[in-house]
């Protein structure tokens, strides 16, 4: 279907006019649905004035408030193709990425000019910084000045909602090299639309308050569109100060937020007045049940589950406040599920030919919906390995129970077969972080000769506490089962993380299986 998205975006600036749209915490600006309207008009029209056309692309190499604006409003009105990287990925990974998706100009940090200025340069891309650079550079350009020369009229681009390449997004390579998956505009609707098909209803009442310190390039970025449509505020922090998130929270009366669930334990530390919250939405990991029922005592029964990918930019799996109440043992199970299909998501278990399983099998998790995004850019192989009739296969092992509960017991890379056994590291990290002294613990099969992997644990421990290895494989086995608990556990002070906060096993197993290697 041909849409021209400036006729939607004006729409919602005739319907919302003079309500906040867009807060941008650090840089202090603030615009309403009209202005932000006219200057993503800008933005759009001054990116065709750099030769930015239908077939042409860009990357943003963006913290949070200049990300979002050019996010998914300001892109959907061009013709042009955009790419989202994350502004604190290393220089490496930011290297093949501007490269994977051939990109004619570049939108970054004044700050990145140091680290990223002979890349780009090396490349033939145009520059374009958001703050004045102290001094001037061949091929950089200043953001602010070429937008106060650009009109502010429709720029009156027609595009397929299904065919257009709208968007490219790097998969987050927690178990290898991140991928570029592309995307319709539709993907994206769909994403706002299984927002807004979550059972609590009134989380897009009363004009949202969004805040961000996540980065949008990624999970929190699946709020945008909701907020936008429902006539509510996105407001934006760089800084991943939580001190300072949640300072902002009660300043900016934010409602609703997105957290992974690594940052929603720290927020266990911190005294603040987050009385404004209704709801936090929570996704991208595993929630540890334990650490959740200690949350809703701080914060109050205001979390709801989803469960979506880089793949299927949506929520496929969701579960509702209603549906984290406990009050039998059977509900305290259900907390460690991913919740149920969300209304218009085909989620079903198969077997390693493509079968649906039956119920309480475990199997592979696959989703079809309007948010399967179009593939992977310039790999038609990979695209055809991981996507099939229209499913993404998740890559995630899971089962599903009778009241169409999806449990996910692990990632098929990450499963440990020792000694004939397949033991799920993200069940024993559960049983790990359940723990009232254990902050964040990662699970992984190390070299053993007899068995072939032993399972073997790093942990985190939480301030001022005291706990040996001993003991928490005690905890485990009293939980799980002997065969299943760390034959060795390792107390750290650090465990990896993505910069979207999910612990990277492959980090944690490469320093075993490297020295193995060295060894043999």
């Amino acid at each position: 279907m041909l849409i021209n998205f400036s006729n939607h975006m004006a729409a919602l600036a005739q319907r919302y006019g003079d309500r906040e749209a867009l807060v941008n915490i650090e840089r202090n600006r603030r615009y309403t649905f009209s202005e932000f309207h006219l200057l993503s008009n800008q933005i759009v029209n001054m990116m065709v004035s750099l030769g930015l056309g239908v077939g042409d692309r860009f990357i943003n190499i963006l913290d949070n408030d200049n990300l979002s604006l050019i996010h998914a409003p300001t892109i959907f009105k061009g013709g042009a193709t955009g790419a989202f990287t994350n502004f604190r990925d290393s220089l490496e990974e930011h290297t093949w990425q501007v490269a994977a998706a051939n990109v004619k100009v570049a939108f970054i940090e004044t700050s990145l000019l140091k680290t990223h200025y002979e890349m780009l340069i090396g490349q033939g891309i145009t520059i374009v910084v958001m703050d004045k650079p102290e001094d001037s550079l061949e091929g950089v350009l200043y953001f602010w000045e070429l937008v106060d020369q650009a009109p502010d009229h429709n720029p009156d681009f027609e595009l397929d909602d299904r065919e257009h390449c709208a968007l490219i997004r790097f998969t987050g390579g927690t178990t290898g090299k991140g991928k570029p998956a592309m995307y319709s505009m539709d993907n994206w609707f769909s994403c706002r639309d299984t927002a807004f098909a979550f059972d609590d209803k009134d989380i897009w009442a009363d004009e949202p308050r969004c805040i961000h310190v996540a980065p949008i390039s990624h999970g929190s970025g699946m709020l945008v569109l909701p907020t936008l449509y429902s006539g509510g505020c996105t407001i934006t922090q760089n800084s991943p100060d939580l001190n300072a998130y949640c300072a902002n929270i009660e300043k900016e009366k934010a409602t609703l937020t997105f957290l992974v669930p690594t940052i929603l334990y720290r927020l266990l530390e911190i005294e603040s007045d987050l009385s404004t919250l209704k709801y936090v939405v929570y996704g991208a990991a595993p929630m540890s049940p334990g650490k959740l029922k200690l949350l809703q005592a701080k914060l109050g029964n205001i979390f709801i589950q989803g469960y979506g990918s880089t793949e299927h930019f949506g929520f496929a799996l969701n579960m509702s406040t209603q549906k984290h109440i406990i009050k039998t043992e059977v509900d305290e199970v259900r907390l460690g599920s991913a919740g149920q299909p969300t209304p218009s998501v085909e989620c079903v278990i198969v077997d390693s030919e493509g079968n649906t399983l039956p119920q309480g099998e475990t199997g592979e998790l696959w989703v079809r919906s309007r948010s399967v995004c179009q593939g992977y850019l310039n790999a038609p192989e990979l695209t055809a390995e991981e996507f099939h009739n229209g499913f993404w296969k998740s890559g995630d092992l899971g089962y599903m129970d009778k009241e169409g509960f999806i449990y996910l017991v692990d990632r098929k890379k990450d499963m440990i077969i020792s000694g004939g056994f397949n033991i799920y590291a993200n069940e024993v990290e559960s049983a790990l972080n359940s723990h009232a002294d254990v902050f964040l613990a990662a699970v992984v099969g190390i070299p053993h000769e007899e068995w072939g992997e032993a399972v073997h644990a790093e942990v985190i421990l939480r301030d001022n506490v005291s706990l040996t290895d001993l003991e928490l494989i005690a905890h485990v086995k009293n939980l799980i089962g002997s065969y299943k608990a760390p034959k060795t556990i390792l107390i750290v002070e650090q465990i990896p993380t993505s910069v979207v906060g999910k612990v990277l096993r492959r980090k944690v197993r490469e320093k075993y299986w490297s020295e193995a290697r060295k060894i043999s």
